[in-house]
């Protein structure tokens, strides 16, 4: 019975990931799929070199980006270091 409900989890979980979602990137309005950390791969933005803010909350442990599934409504902030002198 404990690896029927596991399995059912397992496949919610995974339908979470592969809906699309509509969500604000920087102000603008996008359609998604999956976590925080896919989107900064769409985006071909390195997790290191970014500053991500989701519903106001800054997201300081970057290890934690692949298992915020983004939800419909959600406002992501994306922050670029830029360096220069």
């Amino acid at each position: 019975m404990t690896g029927t409900v596991q399995q059912a989890e397992k496949t919610a979980s995974r339908r979470a990931v592969d809906r699309t979602v509509a969500v604000t990137v920087n102000g603008s309005p996008r359609e998604v799929t999956g976590s925080l950390f896919d989107l900064l791969a769409s985006l071909d933005l390195d997790a290191r070199s970014v500053v991500v803010e989701h519903n106001g909350a800054i997201i300081r442990d970057r290890a934690s980006l692949p298992s915020v599934i983004l939800a419909a409504g959600d406002v992501v902030e994306i922050v670029h270091f830029v360096g220069g002198g």
